[in-house]
């Protein structure tokens, strides 16, 4: 008996239909979806991160002003790690991602850690480097995962446990299905326009700035974990699923503009304490203007449709034992779920794009 990736507290009777193709549908692979306390109502997924012009410029002192702040005994966040990535303007960017079970926890742990204060009495003549902060507050009925083993990423870390095997996925429409608000909302977004995109006047990149939330932004951040392949499959996945990942990623950060994309980063999982990518593990983290561009990219477009070829050639190469971990974690928000904030960061930044 296949189990649904909506918690039962929070199904609702459906003013939108699913978009399973039969009752009866299997799925081609089990997933599954983390299950969160009844009684959690939202949770934060922050990006907490430094920009430096280029990688030999990172002298680690960012870092260590975060994951002191990160480390406070006080509301932790509940789960972090780091991550790194070279942007296309040559830039290298250090984050954490850090999750915390409620808006509260958050709150309380930014202003008693002092963070809060840090952060806004930052000045941008005071440092070499770049500062972002990207923190998203969904409700639990905005928020969805998948993943193809009960192995815990990023939010899931949380989990009260595991759903059964899902019904909702493997085909096109699946991660609307599993998103509870869109039981009876269609969640369009402000669609982006050639303005959203358009250069600034100047390439300045000094200053504070904060850029506003939109309608139904949806944020998709999805990884890939090869380090317990077998050495067989560690091969087959480098030389054939991972260039044509990065292609797709590349496309969405170069050419967004095209489907709705204002940023996207494919980062490295890395060692916080040398910042190289040693864990085998990535991640692309993507802010589309609503679910249904998301929705598109992936239904239609050449560079998806290249991944979910070559990740379904991989497979049947593997007879379907595939010991890579995948997953996502999808986050439609409402403008007030939404803080973005930029401290002499390059305009092609994150959502900065669109000031």
């Amino acid at each position: 008996m296949l189990d649904s990736a909506i918690p039962e507290h929070l199904r609702r009777e459906r003013t939108r239909p699913a978009k399973t193709p039969s009752t009866d549908f299997q799925p081609p692979y089990p997933s599954h979806s983390a299950r969160f306390p009844k009684n959690a109502s939202d949770l934060v997924m922050a990006i907490l991160g430094a920009q430096y012009k280029s990688a030999s410029e990172v002298d680690g002192a960012a870092q260590s002003k975060l994951s002191t702040f990160l480390a406070y005994e006080n509301s932790p966040p509940s789960f972090s790690e780091w991550a790194s990535v070279t942007d296309n303007k040559g830039f290298r960017n250090i984050a954490a991602l850090a999750y915390w079970p409620s808006n509260a926890a958050y709150e309380a742990w930014a202003a008693q850690s002092g963070f809060r204060n840090w952060w806004q009495a930052l000045k941008p003549e005071d440092h070499k480097h770049g500062w972002f902060l990207e923190v998203f507050f969904p409700t639990m009925d905005r928020f969805e995962t998948i993943f193809n083993t009960e192995w815990p990423e990023g939010s899931a870390h949380m989990r009260e446990g595991w759903s059964g095997q899902i019904q909702e996925h493997g085909y096109w429409g699946s991660m609307r299905d599993r998103l509870p608000s869109a039981q009876n909302d269609d969640l369009v977004g402000t669609k982006a326009t050639a303005d959203d995109f358009k250069p600034p006047l100047t390439s300045d990149v000094s200053g504070r700035v904060r850029i506003p939330g939109r309608k139904n932004l949806t944020v998709i951040r999805s990884g890939q974990d090869w380090l317990g392949t077998t050495q067989e499959e560690r091969e087959l996945y480098l030389e054939t699923m991972h260039p044509v990942l990065t292609r797709g990623m590349d496309f969405l950060r170069d050419h967004g503009d095209e489907v709705g994309c204002f940023s996207c980063r494919f980062m490295d999982i890395i060692d916080p304490s040398i910042r190289k990518a040693n864990k085998d593990r990535t991640f692309g983290l993507a802010y589309f203007d609503d679910l249904a561009s998301l929705e598109s990219w992936c239904k239609e477009h050449p560079t998806h449709l290249a991944i979910f070829g070559s990740f379904h050639r991989y497979a049947k190469k593997l007879n379907n034992n595939v010991t890579l971990r995948v997953f996502h974690e999808v986050l439609v928000l409402e403008p007030e779920q939404q803080f973005f904030e930029y401290i002499s960061c390059h305009p092609g930044t994150g959502m900065l794009v669109t000031h």
